[in-house]
This record gives structure tokens, sequence and C-alpha cells, in this order.
């Protein structure tokens, strides 16, 4: 290991190539992979390397993608306006809110009342100031009434919303703890006047300017001089961020160079990566998991016979073996996992396709079922519909998959289309999950289930401060979700990412795909 910790201080100081050193490791009876570990430690311990540009393959941006980060819906459009944009709070690797915007905050001894301290000596990108002005007029575009803004759902409980001196003052409804962590969310980025003036303009604080945008093909952003934050992110002069939507096109862009980092790695092509010392895989289990949606008030899925039918149709281990090769998690039609805080164990729903028939029957239904899926949808989704028409016929159940082209998905299909594929990250807790996705009035209801029981129970819980009661009420939800509710969640997935050998920081966040949206922020070239 002496040997291996000179030879590694030589790559830092730019007097042996990291291949070369890679080879000498091997001979040495070291693995590729804790050698690369070695580097990356003596990498981070060396500081960050300014320069370069930093390039990114994507999955999941459209030509109809907006820079409106309210109407953000895909990986894409978030890690494009994370460049340009701040919220008053991120999420920490270690799932903590952690400050941004906001230097501090506190709460009444109600939860009713929030205060949160705005930084200062903050600039846009346009040479103003940040003010909290700006914070309470964005926080007012997305609580409109008339707002389209992804976020909505989770902000309807606020009340009010001011600026009193260097702080801005939430007064809610009703108490809420997780408060902060609302602010985390990605749509909420802070824009001058809120964006009311320009909402696609792309001003904001963050540590790059947007300097030429092509919805779905392209995006290009140069370091942000006077970024109040500057000796921490943004190492990079320059970040391209290229959609790359078809698999093995973007992996054969890491491999050849062309790019640094690239998402969504289909788990039955890792073994291979592996085998490349070009490219290393990094994976973390967390929120995201992959669901087929159906719209409870629309024939058929209105009736939960038919629903439930197809819950027990899917083979939920054969799925995670065969499209996820043990890259996750067995779901349970709930979005809710261990990764979550308060959360408890409910009875498994496992494949049963005697339980699947009687429910099918007893529906009345006896036409085949529509599903709709696209390869934008999650890594795997076409294979994943066409396994679930196999485990379905089983059960008598015929299923027409149709393959919806990837541009225009997250527009044309998701949240219109009854029955279709999809894709969620989680969020950082539970309220603020079932409020994004699962109330009655929230926009991104894509299950259209809509309970005013269910809606009952979110508001009781984020009331209440005992733990163990507030653990029940979850528990109880999580049965009603998975009972009544649209959702089939076959599995819970690890984001699966490849980085380039030339990239260094690298920090694994359980929260998102590409250390939730921060690797180009925070990862930098080594020389």
């Amino acid at each position: 290991m002496d040997e291996l910790t000179y030879l590694s201080g030589l790559v830092a100081q730019g007097r042996m190539s990291r291949r070369n050193f890679l080879g000498r490791s091997t001979a040495l009876g070291v693995s590729v992979a804790l050698g690369g570990s070695l580097l990356s430690t003596v990498a981070r311990a060396q500081g960050p390397v300014r320069g370069g540009t930093l390039k990114v393959g994507m999955q999941g941006g459209a030509s109809t993608d907006s820079l409106d980060p309210g109407l953000a819906t895909n990986q894409v459009a978030a890690m494009v306006n994370h460049l340009w944009g701040e919220t008053l709070v991120w999420l920490a690797p270690d799932g903590s809110p952690l400050p941004v915007l906001a230097e501090e905050w506190s709460a009444s001894s109600d939860a009713k009342t929030w205060t949160f301290k705005i930084r200062k000596g903050v600039q846009f990108h346009d040479g103003r100031t940040l003010k909290p002005d700006d914070v309470v007029a964005t926080i007012q575009r997305h609580t409109d009434a008339n707002s389209k803004s992804g976020a909505l759902g989770i902000l309807k409980d606020i009340e009010a919303v001011r600026a009193d001196g260097d702080t801005v003052i939430f007064t809610l409804k009703d108490g809420n703890a997780d408060m902060p962590f609302l602010m985390t969310d990605y749509h909420l980025v802070i824009q001058p006047n809120g964006g009311k003036d320009a909402t696609e303009a792309a001003i904001g604080t963050g540590p790059y300017t947007l300097v030429s945008s092509e919805a779905g093909v392209r995006y290009n952003a140069v370091r942000f001089e006077n970024y109040w934050a500057n000796d921490t992110v943004g190492f990079a002069e320059q970040v391209e961020i290229v959609v790359i939507n078809d698999a093995t096109a973007r992996i054969a862009a890491i491999q050849s160079g062309q790019v640094h980092m690239i998402n969504r790695i289909e788990p039955k092509t890792v073994p291979l990566l592996k085998n490349t010392r070009k490219v290393i895989i990094k994976n973390v289990a967390g929120r995201g998991f992959y669901p087929l949606n159906m719209f409870c008030d629309t024939a058929p899925f209105d009736n939960k016979d038919l629903r439930l039918a197809l819950k027990f149709a899917m083979d939920r281990e054969t799925m995670l073996k065969r499209i996820l090769f043990g890259y996750g998690s067995i779901g349970n039609d709930t979005p809710i996992n261990k990764a979550y805080p308060l959360f408890e164990e409910i009875e498994q729903r496992n494949y049963d396709p005697e339980k699947a028939a009687f429910h099918f029957k007893t529906s009345g239904h006896n036409g085949i079922i529509l599903l709709r899926t696209s390869e934008v949808a999650f890594p795997g989704a076409v294979d994943a519909a066409v396994l679930y028409q196999e485990s379905a016929k089983k059960a008598g159940i015929v299923i027409e998959v149709k393959r919806e082209p990837g541009d225009g998905y997250w527009s044309n299909v998701w949240n219109v289309q009854p029955f279709a594929t999809s894709y969620w990250g989680g969020r950082p807790t539970q309220d603020q999950m079932y409020s994004t996705g699962y109330i009655s009035t929230a926009d991104w209801n894509d299950t259209r289930f809509k309970s005013g029981i269910f809606d009952k129970m979110v508001i009781e819980a984020r009331r209440e401060l005992d733990e163990a009661k507030r653990r029940g009420i979850y528990q109880d939800m999580a049965v009603m979700m998975r009972d009544e509710g649209g959702l089939i969640v076959p599995m819970f997935n690890d984001f699966i990412d490849g980085v380039s050998d030339s990239v260094e920081g690298w920090v694994d966040n359980p929260a998102g795909e590409l250390m939730n949206g921060d690797a180009p922020l925070r990862c930098w070239l080594n020389a």
C-alpha cells in the first residue's frame, strides 16, 4: 500500500498518468476499483482543479422542455436549471437540509410560522442583487391558483409570505415540521422578481450562466465569476449537457471520451462497463422508483377490482432480477420505501395470477389493456412492459404494449394517458412525496387518485408532533395507497451513473442521480 500511495502522489503531481497508475496497481495485485478509490482519495486531499469543459450525457430531455423551473418534468430540465439557479435550501448527501440562499431558518412553537434569513451579497447573472422580495415573488408565482408549477401541490398550505428586513416569513394554514425540506424542491429556483417578468430567461444566482440552449439537444453554460461561493462549487470553466436518450449511444459516448459522465446506465450493461478502466460505475440506493400509473378516474381503471387485478398480475421478483439485475429493491404499490424517515413495513403484495384473474373477472372488463411506454420512462422500461405483459397473460389478462417516441413523452404521454410507465426520483420526506403526487389537488397527481380521507390523513400526519403516532398514520396511508390507489410499483431503483476516470470530487447522494444534480457543479477534471 505504501508503494501505491507513492504512485498516487505522482499522479496528483502530474508525473504519472492515471492509466499508467492503474496498470501498475493491477500488477501489484490491486483491483481497478480499489486503485481508482485511492486515486480519488488523494485527489480530494490535493483539492479541486479548476478549468476545462465538463461534459454530461443525459437521458430524459425532450424538444418540449422549458427553462421555466416550475415546468421542469425530467432530469435534464432539472439539471440545467440547477446550473444557473438555486433554491433556498438543498438536500445534503446525508439527507439533511443544507442552507443555500437561506442562511438559516427558525419556526414558531406550533410550526405554523417560519422565518428564513436570506443570504446577503448574492448577485443575479444580470447584475441585480438578490433581495427577500425576489424570494417572496418566486413563492407567489409558484403558489398562484393558475400556476402550472410542479411545486404547487406542496405549497398549497402556505397562507401568506412576506419580506421583513433581511428575512422572509411564511405563515402556514397548519403546522409543518418539514417546511425546510419543501424549499429544496427543484422547481423553486429563486429568480429576479420571481421570474414574473421572464419565466424562461434562465437568470439566477447559480455558479453557471446559460449561454446557449437547444431543448432536447444541447445546453452550454460558463462559470459565473461573481458567484457567491466560487470556492466550493463551479470548478469547470464550462459545462455542456448533451441529451442522449438512447442507452447504447450514451454508453458509447462515455467510453469514447465524448462525455465525462452519464446518467441512467441500464443495469444489464453494468458488468460490461465494470471491465472498462476508463469508466467508473457509481450506484447508490435511494427513493427513486419505476411505476406504472393508472388513472383512477378513467375507464376501465376507475374500477377498483381491475386495478387490483393489474397489481396482482405484476411479478415483482422477476422484474427486479431481469430489469434491475438486483440494483434495487421490491416495490409494494406505494411511493415510499425504507429510505424515508418514519417508514413502517406493511404486508408485501406478491405476484398471484389466481387473485389477478379473480379481480379481473369481478371487474367485468373483458377487453385488452393498453400500456404505453418508452425508453425514456426509465432504463429498461420497454423490456419491463413486455415482461409485465407475459406475467399478466398467466392471469388471462391481455396487455397491449405501445412504444411511444422518447421526444415528447413527458408532455404527451405521462400524466396525459391513462396507463403508462413513469419514473419518480422521490422526495426528502413522506409528506412532500404524497403532497406532490397523490393528494387530490396535486397537479402532478399522475394516477388521479382522489380521496378526501387520504387528503385528511396527509394533513393529520403533517400536524402530528408525536413520532409514533405520525408513523402510524403514514402506515395507514401506505395501506390505502397500496389497496385503493392507481399506482403499481414493482421496484425501487438504485441510481446508476457512469463517470470518467478523469473526474474527481464525486460524493454519493441517495437523493437523486448524478449526485442529486450536483455532479457538474461539485466535480472537477483532474490534471
